[in-house]
């Protein structure tokens, strides 16, 4: 099921208890399902055996890798290995048919994927000697709901939206939750760090003067079929962007303004298939590629369209299935990866979502204003005992800039994670000598819950002031 849902139902429920405006139930003309426009359609995940005969070699990571990755691994003694090698093309080219299109590939997990519209064209791959698996991935739905055309937004926010009291605005009480001021205020913002944020669109990112004005690295979408243009899908990523990178003083400063961001399309929002994890895999290994520092996932994944490939809960291991294989390898790559817990809390599976689950990562689960867990924010642990959600944060709600240029409140984990991965990269920024395993410790040494952390709550709300404070004075500063 898609975990960076609305949760239309329950904010229709907080709504009526608090007055909250902003939410709006879908009009009928955009919840009626129109016919899937292409030819009935297959993708199909390859899994190969090896990667020998590859023309790649380690000795020359530049053929693979930007110089920027290669010193971020430097930097933390990290060492280019096989699976940063890319898939051996030879195998692609055995695998491009007349039959089949090669639509993307992940070195780390040594895969490919194909699409076809002849599910036979796909036999007599399977019986190549260099394929160790072949899985259907994804299908061509018979209908979609489809996205709204409506495309309208403010280029100027309402009087009522500047807090002169505040330099930060509506920001303000979710920053200063985490302590998150006190990074800033000794001048460290993101400058100099590369976000890389994985969502299903950031509608209107490129026109609201807001969004616009951050700085940003490009754009790349890893959905098939691929976008016409990202910044006219969903605002999910619009609103996760705002939250971190908005530099606008007294209506809304982010966590980490002065940062720089990839935005990422790996979410196909018209359908709910195995082969999103396959679109995150890529996505996450493109930011490795071109030496992102931290990444924001707002995006998880339990149940799938017609149940095919779900997963269950003895898959929580954080190596089970193929999107938290990923996100474990990401630290070992020299990069933090910081992820919603989900919003099951309320529903029949109740646990985070994947890859939530995943070794080596903060998972940030959703405060209420009373700074208690937001009923819908997914609980743990892992099916291997570990300790989930790592951190808490404001999430129900948090102030975000929407695709329409108007501050809101929205609620999910989904806004409660770029709050925390901001101030990752602020933290970071203060401290370039430390790994990505170390910054993801010190989140959690300095959090209030860390002397006994559940379940429910993780290692509680970290306090970024106080891991600053704690951590040997910075040369650069």
């Amino acid at each position: 099921m898609k975990q960076y849902i609305y949760l239309l139902i329950f904010t229709i429920a907080c709504l009526s208890a608090t007055g909250m405006p902003g939410y709006a139930v879908p009009s009928k003309e955009t919840s009626q399902k129109t016919k899937y426009p292409d030819r009935k359609s297959y993708i199909y995940r390859f899994v190969l055996r090896d990667k020998q005969g590859t023309p790649f070699s380690l000795e020359r990571p530049r053929e693979f890798l930007s110089r920027k990755s290669i010193e971020r691994r430097r930097r933390q003694n990290l060492p280019v290995d096989s699976t940063d090698l890319p898939v051996n093309p030879d195998y692609i080219h055995m695998l491009a048919t007349a039959g089949t299109k090669i639509i993307g590939t992940s070195r780390w997990n040594n895969s490919v994927l194909a699409v076809t519209t002849d599910t036979a064209a796909i036999a007599p791959l399977r019986r190549l000697g260099c394929v160790k698996e072949c899985t259907m991935v994804w299908q061509s739905p018979d209908s979609i709901i489809p996205l709204s055309r409506h495309y309208n937004y403010h280029d100027t926010f309402n009087s009522w939206d500047s807090v002169k009291t505040s330099p930060y605005g509506a920001s303000e009480k979710q920053i200063a939750t985490l302590n998150g001021m006190a990074l800033h205020k000794k001048g460290y913002t993101g400058q100099g760090m590369t976000i890389a944020v994985l969502d299903g669109g950031f509608r209107n990112a490129d026109n609201i003067p807001a969004i616009s004005r951050i700085r940003k690295a490009g754009t790349r979408d890893f959905v098939y079929p691929p976008s016409k243009n990202i910044y006219r899908e969903t605002d999910h990523g619009t609103k996760v962007l705002s939250v971190m990178g908005t530099h606008v003083p007294h209506i809304y400063i982010g966590t980490a303004p002065a940062a720089t961001y990839w935005l990422l399309r790996c979410e196909d929002t018209r359908t709910e298939q195995p082969v999103e994890e396959d679109y995150w895999t890529m996505a996450a290994e493109f930011a490795d590629s071109v030496g992102v520092d931290v990444i924001n996932s707002s995006i998880g994944y339990n149940q799938y369209d017609h149940h095919y490939g779900d997963h269950r809960y003895h898959d929580m291991n954080g190596r089970t299935t193929l999107i938290s294989r990923s996100a474990s390898m990401l630290a070992g790559k020299g990069i933090v990866l910081v992820c919603s817990a989900g919003n099951s809390g309320m529903g029949s599976w109740k646990k985070i979502v994947f890859p939530a689950d995943a070794d080596d990562i903060i998972t940030v689960g959703a405060l209420t204003p009373q700074l208690v867990n937001a009923p819908f924010s997914g609980i743990g642990p892992t099916q291997d005992g570990r300790v989930k959600p790592d951190v808490m944060a404001p999430g129900s709600p948090v102030s975000v800039i929407s695709g329409r240029g108007t501050v809101a409140p929205d609620i999910g984990t989904s806004f409660a994670s770029p709050i925390v991965c901001g101030l990752v990269a602020c933290l970071w920024q203060a401290h370039p000598e430390m790994t990505a395993r170390d910054i993801i410790e010190t989140v959690r040494r300095y959090a209030d819950n860390y002397a006994t952390p559940d379940n429910i709550f993780g290692y509680g709300i970290p306090d970024f002031k106080s891991a600053l404070d704690s951590l040997p004075k910075n040369r650069v500063e």
